[in-house]
């Protein structure tokens, strides 16, 4: 109160009490006192008919608390001008219920009447005047004396009932199980109740920001009358009836979020038409859109800096605005709990395959494609699903990185899901579902719900992509996108991306290309295979060219294939004929992830990644006719010997100079490699004398750095290592510091050594990690990389970070 005052905002006279004294209320000589100086700064006296004033008391504890004894509302009437009071009020009820509550209170903890005697009669009296007459004979019968008509000596009175109620056995338990001190301390307040007609008085409550669009709008109701702690249901009514208008408590709410920089809540009382404030807070939980927009408007204003805004906003605030939220009750009946593998919330109803999904959602019913696990085959009815559910995988597996690059929802590695495609049927535990019954997921949470569940709209308010251009401008760390087509780029730049940071050209030949890269891997002869890459090469120079042209002038980082063969091999039984199924079968492998794939592949059939590369420089060339230059950089994976990026460079540099002798354009380009082996990143020095640019695929790294399989180790080990303590966190979803992290600081370190300026990187998925991160900052490196609708999440992570280490620096220096 102290503080509105000094803010010169319109307050209820009043004054407090200390904790310290506040038992001296209870005596009469100091409850005179309070009076007099109450009068006094009303302008008002207790029991004068024309303008009338009564009391109001108050308890207040100096943590948030639960259990506070309620208001005595009422104090200084007496029977003799009750009726003189209804007069004014012009609402005999709203006086005499009010009463009867402060009565009632004070009989039984100021004057000792036992409680049962109190209930009993109130229980043979509804009517609320002869309630009040009531328990004045109560108190007059049972208690140490009889109510009082004097003012000061009720409001002593009052001062007791409050402190015994506060003391009470009950109350000291209530603290207790609160975890906090049973004799903690309250102050009283007592504040002036100006007594006014019913039409033109009342009070209420306000908070400045509408929970919606987190703007500045005051919302809130009020009610008519006289203050009560329990107002009667259904009563209230909307801020923009109150009878002198709104413009004072607007004015008031906005000087309060520029003192105390949050959104706040009122308290606030009407007087004949004139509204002053009886209480102010920050609000403990603002809605997060309000939080958002407070800091921006206190930034343009001035009254905080761009730095102390953008420290509000943190990453995982921007991550749940970007993603709809299941809106819970309590009452829902829990399936199953799996991985947080993309974040964001549906509702939909089940489909059991990819060909079911895409007959639903044409249709234009919402679907969560339910599945053991998934396969490139997948992906357009992965695509075109609100949500996706897999029984197996982890948080990098293909379910994982195919739906967090759509931005749709998804739960992998749900334990004892089991799908029964033939019968139509899901098992969970001992729960059976069917194809089209409807289920609910949160893939920020990993819980699956049975039924349709509320899903809050997404969509960040305005003001936090100017939160986040502040930010672009604090930070020193790049932020690029994972983008295997024009769409995903179109979606990231919308986001803030810099630019793509990882193009997996093996994504680009998902669900009806997929047979094209079958025909070149499982070809019968070389001439077969020269056809097969040929027909490959085509759509990569339509694929190039429109990403590219997506692109615009930004960097570009290509990966050639990496083609795990389990994913793109057909399942037995589903090859064309049975000498395609034959060949199918000499390539499957028990461990895929470590066999054929990424460079391995292109040593084997070395037309591959010069096809690829012919495709990526022909098309570059064709958008560098529009007037369209991307900084082209070209990148080999899974490299493990200095060898093998020689070679594999080798063929990049022909593709680069047969464009050239073709079209007459010299394509610019840098060359890399991506360290997902631990040897590639012992032997970074060596490879950097082959490598313009490092990109660290850190979930491969993690992989092999800990011998953890990413697509099962995270449902059953890591779940029980965390759960042990072993780990924190899952290595796939946060960096490693200590081992993999460390791989990443000694590869850095010695590329440097060798080429003082190659470019650093991260396009594993922690690049959307915090955390991860800050790590990456503090290493220096120039860039992380993510899937798109993480960007503005790895955005204001990158700004933390360097806010955070500005803020440590200027403390040593």
């Amino acid at each position: 109160m102290d503080r509105l005052v000094a803010l010169g905002l319109p307050v209820v006279p009043g004054l407090t009490v200390p904790a310290s004294a506040a038992a001296s209320l209870c005596e009469p000589g100091t409850a005179r006192t309070a009076v007099d100086l109450v009068e006094q700064l009303s302008g008002r006296r207790v029991g004068d008919t024309a303008r009338p004033l009564l009391l109001r008391l108050s308890a207040s504890a100096p943590a948030g608390i639960a259990g506070l004894p309620p208001d005595l509302a009422c104090l200084g009437v007496a029977p003799a001008d009750a009726s003189a009071l209804c007069a004014v009020i012009g609402r005999e009820e709203a006086l005499y219920e009010v009463w009867a509550a402060s009565v009632r209170m004070i009989a039984e903890y100021g004057l000792d009447v036992p409680g049962a005697v109190l209930d009993d009669a109130l229980l043979d009296t509804p009517e609320p005047r002869a309630r009040v007459e009531a328990l004045l004979a109560l108190a007059a019968r049972h208690g140490s004396r009889p109510y009082p008509d004097d003012p000061a000596e009720q409001l002593a009175l009052g001062a007791r009932a409050l402190l015994a109620r506060w003391d009470s056995p009950r109350a000291r338990r209530s603290r207790r199980s609160q975890r906090l001190p049973a004799d903690l301390a309250v102050a009283l307040h007592v504040q002036a109740l100006r007594i006014g007609p019913a039409d033109h008085s009342g009070y209420g409550t306000a908070v400045s920001r509408h929970p919606e669009t987190g703007r500045f709008s005051p919302q809130g109701s009020f009610f008519r009358g006289v203050r009560r702690s329990a107002p009667p249901p259904h009563t209230s009514e909307p801020l923009d009836r109150l009878a002198g208008g709104t413009s004072l408590l607007e004015h008031s709410l906005l000087t309060l979020e520029r003192h105390l920089h949050a959104p706040v809540s009122v308290d606030f009382e009407v007087r004949d038409d004139e509204i002053s404030l009886l209480a102010a807070s920050a609000q403990p939980r603002p809605p997060l859109r309000a939080s958002v927009c407070l800091a921006a408007d206190l930034a343009r204003d001035g009254t905080l800096g761009r730095e102390e805004a953008v420290r509000r906003i943190s990453p995982a605030q921007v991550q749940e605005l970007l993603h709809p939220q299941l809106r819970l009750t309590g009452g829902e009946e829990l399936l199953v709990r799996g991985l947080p593998a993309s974040p964001g919330a549906a509702a939909g109803v089940i489909a059991l395959s990819s060909e079911r999904a895409l007959e639903l959602a044409a249709d234009g019913t919402r679907v969560v494609l339910v599945a053991h696990e998934t396969t490139p085959a997948d992906v357009p009815g992965m695509l075109a699903s609100a949500a996706v559910l897999t029984g197996t995988g982890g948080i990098a597996s293909h379910a994982a990185v195919v739906a967090r690059g759509a931005g749709t929802p998804a739960v992998c590695g749900a334990d004892g899901l089991r799908v029964d495609r033939a019968a139509g049927t899901v098992r969970i535990g001992e729960r059976v579902l069917h194809e089209g019954d409807p289920v609910s997921l949160d893939g920020r949470t990993g819980a699956v719900y049975a039924g349709t569940l509320r899903v809050t709209v997404a969509g960040p308010p305005p003001e936090l992509s100017t939160v986040l251009g502040w930010a672009d401008g604090m930070r020193r760390l790049g932020v690029r996108v994972n983008a295997d087509t024009a769409a995903e780029v179109d979606t990231a730049v919308a986001l803030g991306a810099e630019g793509v940071g990882l193009c997996r050209t093996e994504h680009q030949f998902l669900g009806a290309r997929l047979p094209l890269i079958r025909r070149m891997i499982l070809a019968a002869d070389p001439a077969a295979r020269d056809e097969a890459l040929l027909a490959l090469e085509r759509a990569q120079h339509e694929d190039f060219r429109a990403l590219l042209g997506a692109v615009g002038d930004r960097p570009v980082t290509v990966r050639l294939l990496d083609a795990p063969l389990h994913e793109f091999l057909p399942a037995p039984g589903e090859a064309a004929d049975v000498a395609e199924e034959q060949r199918a079968a000499a390539l499957r492998e028990a461990n895929p992830m470590l066999g054929l794939r990424g460079v391995r592949l292109a040593m084997l059939h070395e037309r591959l990644y010069p096809a690829q590369a012919e495709a990526l420089f022909a098309a570059w060339a064709d958008v560098a006719a529009t007037g369209v230059r991307p900084a082209l950089e070209v990148m080999i994976p899974l490299v493990s010997l200095p060898e093998e990026l020689a070679t594999a460079a080798a063929f990049v540099r022909g593709a680069a100079d047969a464009v050239a002798e073709r079209t007459g354009v010299r394509v610019p380009y840098r060359l890399g490699t991506m360290i997902e082996t631990p040897r590639a990143a012992l032997l970074a020095g060596e490879l950097a004398e082959h490598a313009e640019f490092f990109s660290f695929g850190t979930n491969d790294l993690t992989q092999l750095t800990y011998g953890f399989s990413r697509d099962d180790v995270e449902r059953q080990v890591l779940a029980a290592y965390q759960e042990r303590g072993f780990l924190t966190a899952s290595p796939f979803a946060r960096l490693d510091p200590h081992g993999v992290g460390a791989l990443i600081a000694l590869a850095a370190e010695r590329a440097r050594a060798v080429r003082p300026g190659i470019k650093l990187g991260v396009c594993g998925e922690h690049g959307g990690d915090p955390e991860s991160i800050a790590f990456c900052d503090g290493l220096g490196l120039d860039y992380v990389s993510c899937s798109p609708h993480r960007v503005p999440v790895a955005r204001m992570a990158a700004a933390h970070s360097a806010l955070r280490e500005r803020r440590e620096n200027s403390g040593s220096a």
